[in-house]
């Protein structure tokens, strides 16, 4: 059987890219680790079909994606846009930040991925 989430086949490369993670991911995981964003429950390294995707927020569907220098090759970001077109298809959507946005300017990042997991904002009364 063919798993849409966790593939049993993928389990041993999500844990090798869970136990080397970059310092950008370390970074953004010590803020949505535990709920402590919004209260919604991520996780890192979860797959999806054949990919597997930085963070997930299954409640939201809502892919994090954080980006190193490779990501700007020509053949990366077509790699990047099918890939993207195929959670879409699930109904996913992605976000995505480069690793130095990340660990220059997190404020701007979690500012950013606020806006896509709070309801919007109520009139007041």
């Amino acid at each position: 059987m063919k798993y849409l989430q966790n593939d049993l086949a993928l389990k041993q490369r999500r844990r090798e890219l869970r136990r080397n993670q970059t310092d950008a991911e370390k970074a953004l995981w010590a803020y949505l680790r535990n709920k402590q964003f919004y209260g919604m429950k991520f996780f890192r390294q979860y797959s999806i079909g054949p990919y597997i995707l930085d963070f997930y927020c299954p409640n939201m569907k809502l892919a994090v994606e954080l980006d190193g220098g490779q990501h700007n090759r020509c053949e990366a970001k077509k790699y990047d846009a099918v890939r993207s077109e195929y959670l879409k298809v699930k109904g996913i959507e992605v976000m995505r930040f480069w690793d130095n946005e990340v660990l220059l300017d997190m404020e701007s990042v979690l500012s950013e991925l606020g806006r896509k997991v709070t309801p919007p904002h109520l009139p007041l009364t």
